[in-house]
C-alpha cells in the first residue's frame, strides 16, 4: 500500500463489477468467487453495496442486504473482500462499519458467514460484536469448507434493549 494513497469509502457502480470479480477470483479461489455478472445484478438489486477506493482505483467492496424490515429488522453480509496488496491497514473495517452503521439505523440484527478457518475476518468480526451462533458444514464450494453463521445485535439506541 503506497503511504500516501487516499483511501476513501462510497459507493459500488456497476461499472465496478470487473474489478470485483477479479478481486473474488484472487481471494476466493476454491469457493466460487462471484462474477462480474453477480456483482451488477447485486448493485441493481437496490442493497446498500460500497466500495473503497485508493486514488480512484477499487481495492475492496461490501454489501448488505436487509431481508426483513421493522419492528424486527434482519440484514445479511453477503460480501467483503479487500485486495490482497490493501490488507491489514483497516480498509475491511471501514467497509464493515458503512455496512453496520446502516443496519444500525434500522435497528437490524446482522447475520454473515465466514469460513472458520478465516481468523482475520473472524478476529474483525468478533471485534465489532459479531458472535457465533452456529455452524454450516461444507458451506463452501467446490472447497466444502465450513463456515461460522455469526450474529451481530443492533448497536445504538433500536439495539439497546437486546
Amino acid at each position: 500500500m503506497p503511504t500516501d494513497a487516499t483511501v476513501t469509502i462510497g459507493p459500488l457502480y456497476r461499472a465496478d463489477a470487473r474489478r470485483c470479480a477479479e478481486l473474488e477470483d484472487l481471494l476466493f479461489p476454491g469457493d466460487d468467487p462471484w462474477s462480474a455478472q453477480a456483482f451488477r445484478d447485486a448493485v441493481s438489486s437496490g442493497q446498500l453495496y460500497v466500495a473503497a477506493r485508493a486514488d480512484g482505483r477499487l481495492v475492496g467492496y461490501a454489501g448488505l442486504a436487509v431481508v426483513a424490515g421493522p419492528p424486527q429488522a434482519e440484514a445479511e453480509v453477503h460480501t467483503i473482500g479487500v485486495d490482497p496488496d490493501w490488507q491489514g491497514h483497516g480498509i475491511g473495517r471501514a467497509l464493515l462499519a458503512q455496512l453496520l452503521a446502516a443496519a444500525d439505523e434500522l435497528g437490524a440484527t446482522v447475520f454473515l458467514e465466514v469460513r472458520t478457518d478465516n481468523e482475520p475476518a473472524r478476529t474483525l468480526y468478533e471485534s465489532t460484536g459479531f458472535t457465533v451462533v452456529g455452524l454450516r458444514k461444507r458451506y463452501y464450494r467446490p472447497s466444502g469448507a465450513d463456515a461460522h453463521t455469526m450474529r451481530r445485535d443492533p448497536a445504538g439506541p433500536a439495539g439497546e434493549q437486546g
